[in-house]
């Protein structure tokens, strides 16, 4: 996720907040983020940084269609072969085909609410977005 990407999901989570992101290896794998927000007035520095993973986390969709350089990369980590390609919080659940299956099986349903708990539906409006 590129740094303006995350810049911008985390201004919209905490509105007013002063915001600073930094590729920390230039590779656009480790990224340190700082968000300054009267929203963390009195409270840990554990639920602060709750807050914030949550708004980083919320269900997110990547295109990754118009850059095939970003494809060919995807399936090399992933080793597998076809897009579409469906991760649950990092994790490859499978292409369409076996995303189809788990879904008439039952079994998609279970897998969402075991990686995203019960009220996942509900957490957050569905995103999708543009890597450049």
């Amino acid at each position: 996720m590129a740094v303006d990407r995350l810049r911008s999901l985390l201004e919209q989570a905490f509105p007013g907040s002063e915001v600073d992101v930094q590729d920390r290896t230039g590779g656009g794998d480790h990224f340190q983020v700082t968000v300054a927000s009267a929203r963390f007035d009195g409270l840990p520095l554990i639920e602060q940084h709750r807050l914030v993973n949550q708004a980083l986390a919320a269900p997110l969709g990547v295109d990754v269609l118009p850059d095939p350089r970003i494809r060919q990369e995807l399936s090399a980590v992933s080793s597998w072969p076809t897009i579409p390609q469906v991760f649950v919080r990092g994790e490859l659940i499978g292409g369409a085909d076996i995303v189809e299956e788990l879904a008439q099986n039952g079994e998609l349903e279970r897998t969402l609410e075991e990686k995203l708990g019960p009220d996942y539906r509900g957490a957050a409006p569905e995103r999708v977005v543009t890597v450049t």
